[in-house]
């Protein structure tokens, strides 16, 4: 691994129940990139985020995380630098929660605040990810009285407490409204160009939910890695086209992108 590696997948496969959930897959994230990955139902995003984040072992194949690799070092020493948000985190968390201690409490990995001490300045750099979401007005406010979308852009904040080195976003806007997706949409954009931030590898099966700024695209399918590169030479309605299995042309506007069937 180069010094500027974070993440790396080297031929990893998952079987499960005789299956094959993914194939030979490769991957690399370096720390001046914010990956999307694009694919459709049942094309092995998700298995493949959780197996980045260390949720999941693969059947085969390597993993390396800041220089350290899978089976061969103490990988709870290192799993805090990998911020992960998927489906279900919500739920966990008791409606009554303050929004700024569902973040602070991140730091221990902790659903509730009084399982550790906190100090002012863990609570302080809560606010500080808050206000760079976008989300500083939420902060007193009860977490069961946020809407789906300022839940969502919480949670992110919460994923940003242990300081992780990369962030791993399952569908982050899976179910929201088009106010919410285009409020985390921003809030995405704003984090990914912040210089303190860490490189975003974010699952999606839409392009309209590709924040503006992202540098890099990979294209799933079947489990297998289809296409990948920057956004500017490998996000094309063909690789579209391939990847969905039908015809679709690819519209693009002030960053943003969009697709529909012809």
């Amino acid at each position: 691994m180069t010094p500027e590696t974070i993440l790396q997948l080297t031929d990893v496969s998952l079987t499960r129940d005789g299956k094959n959930i993914l194939s030979g897959v490769d991957f690399e994230i370096r720390n001046n990139q914010n990956w999307v990955i694009l694919g459709p139902n049942g094309s092995g995003k998700t298995s493949f985020l959780r197996i980045a984040s260390m949720f999941q072992h693969p059947s085969s194949g390597s993993i390396n995380v800041l220089g350290h690799t899978l089976g061969k070092s103490d990988m709870r020493k290192i799993k805090h630098l990998i911020g992960f948000t998927g489906h279900g985190v919500s739920e966990l968390l008791r409606p009554e929660l303050l929004a700024e201690d569902v973040v602070m409490t991140a730091k221990f990995g902790a659903l509730e605040p009084w399982w550790h001490t906190y100090t002012e300045g863990d609570r302080s750099k809560a606010r500080e990810h808050m206000e760079t979401l976008g989300i500083g007005n939420l902060i007193k406010r009860r977490f069961g009285n946020l809407s789906s979308g300022e839940k969502q852009r919480t949670i992110l904040a919460r994923s940003l407490m242990s300081d992780p080195k990369v962030l791993l976003l399952d569908e982050p806007a899976s179910g929201l409204d088009l106010p919410g997706r285009e409020d985390l949409m921003h809030s995405l954009s704003s984090l990914i160009n912040d210089d303190l931030a860490p490189p975003v590898v974010m699952v999606t099966h839409h392009v309209e939910e590709i924040p503006k700024g992202f540098s890099h695209v990979l294209f799933m399918k079947e489990g297998s890695c289809m296409e990948s590169g920057t956004i500017a030479e490998t996000l094309s309605g063909g690789n579209l086209s391939k990847c969905f299995g039908m015809n679709l042309e690819l519209h693009s506007f002030n960053g943003r992108w969009s697709a529909q069937a012809v």
